[in-house]
């Protein structure tokens, strides 16, 4: 009885064993395991790549697409999301379908100019110098007799005064006296240019205008300058006085033999009238 117990128990036992590797046998048979497996990797996906072409004006120009976000095109063209709604005033992530987004400015498009026929050099011929012109200098040293510093026409020329003039680059300088009479002293044939004139007056004179003077002289010009003088008092006192010339009669006397003559017609006439009415 207890041989037939050890016999049942190790029949029950190899019965599990061989159990269980059947089951072991199929699990590993099915998960495919004991044959060696070649991994093979998953397809690169593939990503879009932008290449923008610039406008004639040098913008970059987006056209937004179907299921486009602004993440999405700020991932292809590489322009950051906040940078997209500063270049396109974009208060919000909303766009549409078609919308033209700037992505930035490359600058114009650059035209090569397609070379034309070279320029024949023209010689450059000298410009001939033009020839300096001449003008003329009238100078007078008039007196003043008044002292208004301005020349009337009986006012003569100033003698024993000294006129000196000469231009800037040093080619003119003359000194003269002055002379009596009533025109003034011209010098003709003069170079165009800038002239300094200056006059000494005489003793005896003191200058109402300004003695020194500089003006242009072109060419065909001809400049006429007055400088004044007038005689101080003692000139005046020291004046010869010139006598009446025969003939001359006074204004005064005149006068008075005017008044006689009118008072002898007035006694007439009271006279006449007088007789007639007695």
């Amino acid at each position: 009885m207890k041989a037939w117990r050890r016999i049942t128990k190790f029949g029950r036992s190899a019965a599990v064993l061989v159990t269980a590797c059947i089951l072991l046998w199929l699990g590993i048979g099915q998960r495919g395991w004991g044959l060696p497996q070649i991994a093979q990797a998953a397809p690169a996906r593939q990503v879009p790549i932008f290449t923008p072409t610039p406008e004639a004006d040098g913008r970059i120009i987006y056209i937004v697409k179907v299921n486009d976000t602004l993440l999405g095109i700020s991932l292809v063209t590489g322009v950051p999301v906040d940078k997209l709604r500063a270049l396109n005033n974009l208060t919000s992530d909303t766009i549409f379908e078609g919308q033209k987004l700037l992505l930035g400015l490359a600058g114009p498009v650059e035209v090569t100019p397609t070379a034309g026929p070279t320029p024949t050099p023209t010689p450059v011929l000298p410009t001939p110098s033009p020839r300096p012109g001449q003008g003329t200098l009238c100078i007078l040293l008039f007196n003043d007799i008044n002292g208004d510093s301005i020349r009337q026409e009986s006012e003569p020329s100033i003698p024993g005064g000294a006129i000196s003039f000469g231009n800037r680059t040093g080619t003119v300088s003359q000194a003269v006296n002055t002379t009596a009479g009533e025109e003034h002293q011209c010098f003709q044939e003069l170079p165009e240019g800038t002239y300094t004139i200056s006059v000494a007056v005489p003793a005896g004179y003191n200058p109402t205008t300004e003695t020194d003077y500089e003006t242009p002289l072109k060419a065909g010009d001809e400049t006429y300058i007055n400088f004044g003088a007038q005689a101080n008092s003692q000139t005046l006192a020291e004046a010869p006085v010139i006598p009446p010339t025969e003939g001359s009669r006074s204004p005064i006397l005149g006068i008075v033999g005017g008044l006689f003559l009118l008072a002898g017609v007035g006694v007439a006439v009271f006279a006449t009238r007088l007789l007639r009415g007695r």
